[in-house]
């Protein structure tokens, strides 16, 4: 399955949050940890970003966000062990 990867411009457009909050989210645990698609880029893909988006939408705490990313985290490590 091919899945769309979203620089930080678009990640930035799709949630409403700054660089900078999105970088603390990250520290927070309350982001998914970006993919390296090379030495000096990141991409986060499109599936994480929409279901972070869902979750704030549906006011989900930030507990329930901190296990849904490492459920994703774990979700890219699974599908990528598959390959």
């Amino acid at each position: 399955m091919v899945q769309a990867i979203l620089r930080l411009p678009a990640v930035r457009a799709e949630s409403g949050a700054s660089r900078s909050t999105i970088y603390l989210r990250i520290q927070q645990g309350l982001w998914p940890k970006p993919v390296r698609l090379g030495p000096r880029s990141v991409g986060w893909p499109a599936s994480e970003v929409a279901a972070i988006n869902i979750a704030r939408i549906a006011g989900m705490t930030d507990d329930e966000i901190r296990n849904l990313v490492v459920k994703l985290e774990a979700a890219r490590k699974t599908a990528a062990n598959a390959l």
